[in-house]
Formats: C-alpha cells, sequence, structure tokens
C-alpha cells in the first residue's frame, strides 16, 4: 500500500486514534488489516486494462489478473505553481531546491539550517511549514490573500511555531539560484500594493492542493471536467 498517505505525518480526522495516528503508521495498520481477511498483494505495475471482456483483464510485468470488478485508485500528484525558475531543465531549479514534498525531501542536507518556504494556505501547507521548522532555520509562508482556507487547529500549530513566518497577499514571480545551480532566492510581488521584494531562501515547497492522477484514461471515458477515481 502506498499513495500520499505513506508521506503525511499527522492524521487528526481518521476515526478510532483520538490522539491522532502517523501516516505510514495508519497504512501499515490498513494493510495488516486487510491480510487479516485474506486479501492477496501484488507490488507490480499494471501495463495494460481490458476493459472490452468479461472478466477484466490486466496484465503486469510478470502475470495476467482476470477480475470482476476492477477499483481504480490511482490518487493524485502535487500541483505545481510554473513562473521562470520553478520547472525542470536546464533553466529550471525543480529538484535543486524546490519540491512539493516536505515530508519527502525537508531533511535533505541542502535544506537544514537555512530558510524555507512554504507557498499555499490550506491544511498541507500548515503541516508542511511545522514539519519543515524541524530542519531549517526559517520557514516563510508565503499566500497570495489575507487569510488562511486551513482548519483553525492547523492554523494556529503555525501561527504559534516561533520558526515560522507569514508573508500575507503575495506571490511569486521568479525563482532564482546560486552559482552551483541551486535555489538562492524568490522575487516576490505584494497583491495589495504591487511591490516587488527579494526573498533569500534555499527550499520552495508547493503545497497548494493535488489534482487527480486520471490523464492516463482520458480517451477510455468521456468527461470534460478533472475527475477524481
Amino acid at each position: 500500500m502506498d499513495g500520499q498517505l505513506t508521506t503525511t505525518t499527522d492524521v487528526e480526522n481518521f476515526p478510532g486514534f483520538p490522539q491522532g495516528i502517523m501516516g505510514m503508521e495508519l497504512t501499515e495498520k490498513l494493510k495488516e488489516q486487510s491480510l487479516r481477511f485474506g486479501t492477496r498483494i501484488f507490488t507490480e505495475t499494471v501495463l495494460r486494462l481490458d476493459l472490452s471482456v468479461k472478466p477484466f483483464r490486466l496484465y503486469t510485468d510478470t502475470k495476467q489478473v482476470d477480475a470482476d470488478t476492477v477499483i481504480i485508485a490511482t490518487g493524485a500528484v502535487a500541483k505545481r505553481l510554473d513562473f521562470p525558475g520553478a520547472g525542470e531543465g536546464e533553466d529550471g531549479l525543480w529538484n535543486k531546491g524546490i519540491s512539493a514534498c516536505a515530508v519527502c525531501d525537508g531533511a535533505a542536507p541542502i535544506f537544514r539550517n537555512r530558510a524555507l518556504a512554504v507557498i499555499g494556505g490550506g491544511d498541507s501547507a500548515m503541516e508542511e511549514a511545522n514539519f519543515l521548522s524541524k530542519y531549517g532555520s526559517k520557514v516563510y509562508i508565503i499566500h497570495r490573500r489575507d487569510v488562511f482556507r486551513a482548519s483553525k487547529i492547523m492554523q494556529k500549530r503555525a501561527l504559534d511555531n516561533p520558526k515560522i513566518e507569514v508573508i500575507w497577499n503575495t506571490d511569486v514571480l521568479k525563482a532564482f539560484g546560486n552559482e552551483r545551480g541551486l535555489l538562492s532566492g524568490l522575487n516576490l510581488r505584494n497583491t495589495v500594493t504591487g511591490e516587488v521584494s527579494v526573498l533569500e531562501v534555499s527550499g520552495l515547497f508547493f503545497a497548494i492542493g493535488h489534482e487527480p492522477a486520471t490523464n492516463f484514461w482520458r480517451g477510455r471515458w468521456s468527461w470534460t471536467q478533472t475527475v477524481t477515481l
């Protein structure tokens, strides 16, 4: 079992855990419960799915599986912003200080004892900022509005953290690097005054939500909007 839950820290809203539970621990418990009831788990990549036959037929690297029911649970991928310096390739700083998963990358040496930034205003942004505060010397939450949409408890944790500072009403215009090709700062624009400023950081983490990982199904079914399976 895998997915976003494995990279989540505290899970506060799952029934049966009044003190909360870590995402990876909850994943293991779910796996243990499914195995207890006879579930067979194959860790493989599904290469092709044939829905024209009954039972349905799945093809993996090593086997063919026939099934009367197929549940597609491909989850979602983190959204990323598109501004100069944020992409991949020679001129981009993606994976060179810019990431979309603090839990995955936040403990890396390039982020330790450095100023870091998180873009977002929801629960994910609050969680990522708190997590990063364990490693960074300072964490900035950059939010384009003057109010968070995160739950009150998550807001309080972030706002009460002495290592976290919120930069309200602000967009990121550009990310720039140093001579080693790593992120060294951001050009910011205040959405109210239009003032442009520079923020020196060694890490930038997108926490602006997720989009369904369903693109590979397009063409099989008709839909006109983003679909979560």
